[in-house]
C-alpha cells in the first residue's frame, strides 16, 4: 500500500509541475526549471552522504569498536541481502539515526551516541532494520527525484512572481486567452510551492511508514521498534538534536519535534500512529 500511494503522490507531483510548467512559460519554461533543479539534485544526490555525515560529526566505527552495533548491521544486511554499508557514530547525547547513500553498495547507518548508550538490543535491533529499509527500497533515490520536482516547481514560482512583478504571465495568458490574470499568477506564486512541499511531505512520511514496516518484517519483532520510537520521542522533545531543516527528513525521528511550530510541516508521520501499525503487526 505503502509504494502505491507513493507512486500515486509522484504522478501527482509531476502533473503539477507540467501544468505550472505550461502556465509560466510553455515546455521551454518548464524544462529550463526542471534541468535546473535537476542540477542541483544531481550534486546532492552523489555527496549528500559524504556531507551530512561531515555536518554532523559522524566518526566511522570497526567491529574492534562497537561489536554490538556492527554485529547486528552485519546481520541484518545478510538477512536482507545487501551489501554490509559503512557504520557511523555522531558524538552526542541527544537520539536519534539516519541512513544516507545512493545505493545498496555506497550507503552508511549512522546513529547517535546518546541512543546506543539508552536503547536495548531489541530495541536497537530495531531502529536499524528501520534504517537498512530505507537503503534497501533505495529511498534516497526516491527522495532525491521528488526534490528535483519540486525544485522545479519552486523555481517555476520564481518565474511566475518575476511574471508578474513585470507583467510578463499576466500578458501571455491573455494573449493566449487562458485569462485567470491575477488569479492564477497567485496560484504560481503562492499555492503551487505549497502544493509541491504538501505533496514532498506526504511521500516522505508514506517512505517512513514503509521503511517500518520494511523492519519489522526483517527483524521479526515489531514492538522492539515500537518501543524505541517511544524512547526516541521522548528524548526529541526533552532534548531536541541540534539539527538542520534541510536533513531533519533522514531520521528516524524528526530531530525538530521539540520545536513548537517545526512539528506542523514535519517530513515523519505522528509517532502515535507508527507506534500503533507496529504493534497491530505484532
Amino acid at each position: 500500500m505503502s509504494y502505491f500511494k507513493t507512486a500515486i503522490l509522484l504522478i501527482a507531483l509531476t502533473l503539477l509541475f507540467i501544468w505550472v510548467g505550461n502556465m509560466v512559460g510553455g515546455r521551454q519554461g518548464a524544462m529550463f526549471a526542471f534541468v535546473m533543479a535537476m542540477g542541483m539534485n544531481f550534486f546532492s544526490y552523489w555527496f549528500s552522504d559524504k556531507i551530512v555525515l561531515k555536518m554532523y560529526g559522524a566518526k566511522e566505527i570497526s567491529e574492534q569498536h562497537l561489536p554490538t552495533y556492527y554485529g547486528i548491521v552485519k546481520e541484518l544486511t545478510t538477512q536482507a541481502g545487501i551489501p554490509m554499508p559503512k557504520i557511523y557514530v555522531i558524538p552526542t547525547n541527544a537520539m536519534n539515526a539516519f541512513a544516507t547513500g545512493r545505493n545498496p553498495s555506497h550507503a552508511a547507518v549512522a546513529v547517535t551516541e546518546g541512543m546506543l548508550n539508552s536503547l536495548t538490543r531489541e530495541e536497537l535491533k530495531g531502529v536499524l532494520g528501520h534504517e537498512l529499509s530505507h537503503i534497501r527500497h533505495r529511498d534516497i533515490l526516491i527522495s532525491t527525484i521528488v526534490a528535483t520536482i519540486a525544485g522545479a516547481i519552486m523555481l517555476l514560482a520564481d518565474m511566475a512572481r518575476w511574471g508578474a512583478l513585470f507583467g510578463g504571465v499576466g500578458g501571455r495568458e491573455e494573449e493566449e486567452g487562458r485569462g485567470g490574470g491575477g488569479i492564477g499568477v497567485l496560484f504560481l506564486a503562492i499555492l503551487a510551492p505549497i502544493a509541491a512541499l504538501l505533496i514532498q511531505m506526504a511521500i516522505s512520511r508514506s517512505r517512513e511508514y514503509a521503511a517500518d514496516e520494511g523492519g519489522a518484517l526483517l527483524t521479526r519483532n515489531p514492538l522492539g521498534l515500537a518501543s524505541a520510537l517511544e524512547k526516541l520521542q521522548r528524548a526529541a522533545i526533552a532534548k531536541p538534536m541540534d539539527a538542520g531543516k534541510s536533513t531533519a527528513h533522514l531520521f528516524i525521528v524528526n530531530p525538530l519535534s521539540g520545536r513548537s511550530f517545526a512539528a506542523i510541516f514535519s517530513t515523519h508521520p505522528p509517532i502515535e500512529e507508527r507506534i500503533k501499525r507496529l504493534r497491530a503487526m505484532a
